[in-house]
């Protein structure tokens, strides 16, 4: 793992989202493909509500960060966050699993104190 930096906002004052070497190269990998340039598009990461247990996070790449984004920048690649998605996951790891079981990308939060059954939603 990694923290290259961080910009952007009271970023320095809060916990940092960390990014896994794994996450980070399937990001870039996908990111390629999508033909976004790597050097302004990044992985946006956000909670939205949703799920049986209340909020879900969401991933998308974007162009180019917002203005009040606090932008993250692990192993090559810039991940984004919003102010509001901020405050439920800072202190995050955000890792890429590949196993028999399941294939995908992973938030490990520690602000989260239940997750419904599946883990695709959490309460805060």
């Amino acid at each position: 793992m990694s923290t290259d930096s961080m910009d952007g906002g009271d970023a320095d004052t809060r916990p940092e989202i960390e990014v896994t070497e794994a996450a980070a190269e399937e990001a870039r990998g996908l990111l390629e493909r999508e033909g976004l340039d790597k050097t302004e598009a990044g992985l946006r990461l956000f909670v939205q509500q949703g799920g049986c247990a209340g909020l879900s996070y969401g991933m998308r790449f974007d162009d180019a960060p917002d203005s009040d984004d606090t932008i993250y920048k692990h192993h090559g690649l810039r991940v984004f966050v919003d102010p509001a998605s901020l405050k439920y996951i800072e202190g995050s790891i955000l890792d890429y699993e590949s196993g028999l079981q399941a294939e995908g990308f992973h938030v490990e939060n520690p602000n989260v104190v239940s997750e419904c059954g599946c883990g695709e939603s959490f309460r805060t």
